[in-house]
């Protein structure tokens, strides 16, 4: 199997919704620095496309999501004298697309990262996370937005303690994760939360989503005035007509983000 080249991340659409795949299992879908650009420029082509209304993250095989970093890449890299390159940041997913987790092993440190950018977790029952940065004094400035997940105490366990790992089902008794499922049904699971975005209104849910991650820097009145200002463009809208027509007719809507 692959560990370079266009087969390490697989990116397919169908019916709207994109599967982004880590496709290294060699290197137990470790992620090195084309990985990290090839998910860059993913998440820029899931944005961009307007036939694209939601996105589902996971890993190839059924025991690791991703580790982190290729840390022999680091070593190697090293060793040859590179020192540290400065990391894409694949964890900016820079939309307002909603975008699913499909968690089907271990989320370890980059791993993490990789789930924490998304906007709902589905993780396997056998799946654990961590983030082990403090085991091997690496950086891991990215937990900046870890408190907008989790309870501070939470996160300061999983963050500071790196040489422990916690379960799925810890997980989700933390809010971090929001379903657990047996391994063979963690596709189907976010499967089938991607097929019910398909009947929900995709200018409101992008709004909604904008609104919810802005508003953690606003005060409550800079977010009444954002949401009144942002929400101005649902009006005149083909779907803003079908929403309530749908609903008089005692029907299901058909959105066409138009």
């Amino acid at each position: 199997m692959p560990i370079s080249g266009p087969d390490i991340l697989i990116y397919e659409k169908k019916d709207r919704i994109v599967t982004i795949k880590l496709n290294r299992p060699e290197r137990l879908n470790a992620l090195s620095l084309e990985s990290m650009q090839r998910l860059v420029e993913s998440w820029q082509r899931f944005d961009e496309d307007e036939e694209a209304w939601v996105a589902i993250v996971t890993g190839a095989g059924d025991k690791v999501f991703c580790p982190g970093a290729d840390l022999i890449e680091t070593k190697e890299r090293n060793e040859q004298g590179l020192g540290t390159p400065e990391w894409p940041r694949f964890y900016l997913t820079r939309t307002w697309k909603p975008i699913i987790a499909a968690i089907n092993g271990h989320a370890i440190s980059g791993g993490w990262a990789l789930a924490q950018a998304c906007d709902v977790r589905i993780a396997s029952e056998t799946a654990e996370f961590g983030i082990a940065e403090t085991r091997w004094n690496m950086p891991a400035g990215w937990v900046y937005g870890l408190t907008r997940q989790l309870q501070l105490g939470h996160a300061m366990e999983v963050v500071l303690w790196g040489d422990a790992r916690i379960s799925a089902q810890r997980a989700y008794e933390m809010g971090w994760v929001n379903r657990v499922v047996p391994p063979d049904k963690v596709m189907d699971e976010a499967m089938s939360w991607a097929e019910r975005m398909l009947s929900l209104g995709p200018r409101c849910v992008r709004n909604l989503k904008e609104i919810l991650y802005r508003s953690f820097s606003m005060t409550q009145e800079e977010a009444e005035e954002f949401y009144q200002a942002l929400e101005t463009n649902l009006e005149g809208m083909e779907d803003s007509i079908e929403g309530p027509k749908a609903f008089a007719e005692k029907r299901k809507p058909v959105f066409r983000n138009r």
